[in-house]
């Protein structure tokens, strides 16, 4: 289901701009119906009045809780399973300067292929309706407060553009996020910088980036764009200076791979508009990178900082779960069967 298809449902039972907003608001921001300061029945239409039960469990039964994993730092690890009995994951953050985040998937699987990824081992199944993303929202928001989305889940998010920019709108309006706490993380796509300088919505950016050079980026993101590291950065730090949020450079810290391009760090970063999130690697048995020790991770943030880098050592969230993305999905569907089968959608390409 896209969001196009619930407008049109809407409209149907006579919903004026102002009646779809408000419908919005009460599914998207989990608001019990009977509160507003005029109830909904002396505001909606009548026929849209009494359809709205069954509209919002129609909405929200685009995803379905499967697991919930609580984790010993405060996040929690969802498993979602989708109409077709495909799955997806989602994570509420822990608590970070009084913003509740949530974590959002794009796709069922992923085509870019990160050699460090679970999701990526699985290739692309098929991709998320707006619906369906933006139901991963009004879901988390009935177990705890949510006031930033991330779109770091499932999925490459450029490859589902329209999707994606489409729940970004809706969540920055109707959803009530604010602009600078919806972020869209991308590997880097020509078509994304474009659209999102476009957009009424305009998101902070998240570039994964994870090494300064091109060869090893290649080998690291297969199926990634062929963009230089250069260019990418160009890209986004113009973006950021559009938007005015900076760039969140994305860099998964992987032992004796990436950990110790310290100069070329620094001559790529220097002077950006952005901050560099070191992300050390969380271990997926049977890939093989490790994590690197810990006082190497602390000692190259370090270093950055006295350089002139803002730089933060972040941990993914759920360690202790073996949370993520992909694993718990993957973990799941071993110890109780889930139907994961590959869908009639799945050959689809990416949107543009």
């Amino acid at each position: 289901m896209q969001f196009d298809d619930i407008v049109q449902a809407l409209d149907a039972l006579g919903a004026r701009p102002l009646h779809r907003a408000r419908v919005l608001r009460h599914w998207l921001q989990a608001i019990p119906l009977t509160q507003g300061r005029r109830p909904l029945d002396q505001f909606l239409p009548k026929p849209l009045f009494e359809a709205l039960p069954a509209l919002l469990a129609e909405w929200q039964g685009q995803v379905q809780l499967h697991t919930r994993e609580p984790a010993a730092d405060g996040s929690e690890r969802l498993l979602l399973t989708l109409r077709d009995g495909q799955s997806v994951e989602a994570v509420l953050l822990p608590e970070r300067s009084k913003a509740w985040g949530l974590c959002v998937s794009s796709q069922v699987g992923c085509a870019v292929g990160c050699g460090f990824c679970m999701t990526g081992t699985g290739g692309l199944i098929r991709q998320l309706g707006s619906a369906e993303i933006l139901a991963q929202v009004a879901l988390a928001r009935t177990l705890r407060p949510v006031n930033k989305v991330v779109f770091m889940g499932m999925g490459e998010p450029s490859h589902n553009l329209e999707a994606v920019l489409q729940a970004i709108q809706v969540l920055g309006q109707e959803g009530g996020i604010g602009h600078k706490n919806l972020v869209f993380s991308t590997v880097g796509d020509e078509r994304a910088f474009e659209r999102l300088a476009q957009g009424v919505v305009k998101p902070a950016l998240a570039l994964s980036l994870h090494t300064t050079r091109a060869e090893l980026r290649e080998q690291l993101l297969p199926r990634a764009p062929r963009l230089s590291p250069q260019w990418l950065v160009e890209q986004a730090e113009a973006y950021a200076r559009a938007s005015g949020y900076p760039v969140q450079y994305q860099w998964t810290l992987l032992d004796g791979v990436n950990d110790e391009e310290e100069d070329a760090i620094v001559e790529l970063l220097q002077g950006r508009f952005g901050v560099l999130n070191l992300i050390p690697y969380n271990q997926v048995e049977g890939l093989p990178f490790r994590r690197p020790a810990a006082e190497k991770s602390r000692a190259l943030l370090r270093r950055l900082h006295q350089r002139g880098i803002l730089t933060k050592l972040r941990d993914s969230a759920g360690q202790d779960v073996e949370g993520g993305c992909g694993q718990l999905r993957a973990r799941i569907q071993a110890e109780r069967p889930v139907k994961f089968q590959r869908t009639k959608s799945s050959a689809v390409s990416p949107s543009t």
